[in-house]
């Protein structure tokens, strides 16, 4: 059983590192074809999709709390 850890520790690393690498190529590579303004506005909108799914995450789980009646209110 102590090898089980270290088995999969050892395929996640790979995993994740094999990801980074063709999301870092592909990332250059789109880079070089499209220019730097299609990149940033394509960063520009990743960045605020992101922003409207926390502030989606933060409002339902709120409004659950709640429902649930947990006091999230500060002292």
């Amino acid at each position: 059983m102590e090898w089980f850890p270290i088995a999969l520790g050892t395929f996640k690393a790979l995993t994740l590192g094999a990801a980074m690498f063709y999301a870092i190529k592909w990332h250059y590579d789109q880079g070089e074809k499209g220019g730097t303004l299609a990149l940033l506005r394509t960063g520009g909108k990743v960045t605020a999709a992101f922003l409207v799914t926390v502030l989606v995450v933060v409002i339902l789980a709120l409004a659950l709390s709640n429902m649930l009646g947990l006091d999230l209110s500060y002292p």
